[in-house]
């Protein structure tokens, strides 16, 4: 379910393109290319009208994105039987990095497809091993 509405948000936005995603049992990492985005990557925060910014739209994408799941999610708790969560589907706020060359974009795409083999050793996975990662390349370009 997850996966289909990642796949809806290339329909519903001209301006973006999917890329590298996966869904974990209890979190999703993906990758939005936003097409035409414009390279000084800073907020719009009151910039004139010459050289004005417009902020990248990834907040309201990720609004959208969440209110389409959660809604599906809830209208198969109804119809189909899945689990009820209380609370939140999603966490409240998002993570979110600038990649800004192609080195950066292959080792976040590299961390999303070998994120399920990482799985067992998630600090998250309640049936896990529990080991903590000390300083993988996966927090490398977390930081």
């Amino acid at each position: 379910m997850v996966q289909k509405w990642w796949g809806e948000l290339n329909h519903k936005y001209a301006n973006i393109e999917t890329d590298e995603f996966v869904v974990m049992p209890n979190h999703f990492h993906g990758i939005i290319l936003i097409v035409g985005a414009d390279l000084r990557v800073c907020p719009d925060k009151g910039a004139t009208a010459q050289g004005a910014h417009i902020g990248a739209p990834l907040p309201g994408i990720m609004q959208w994105f969440k209110t389409m799941t959660t809604n599906e999610y809830i209208r198969h708790v109804r119809t189909d039987g899945w689990t009820a969560f209380s609370g939140r589907l999603w966490q409240r706020n998002y993570y979110e990095h600038v990649i800004r060359n192609d080195e950066s974009l292959n080792q976040i795409r590299e961390y999303i497809a070998n994120n399920p083999a990482q799985w067992e050793s998630d600090r998250e996975n309640e049936d896990g091993t529990d080991m903590k990662p000390s300083d993988t390349k996966d927090e490398v370009w977390l930081r």
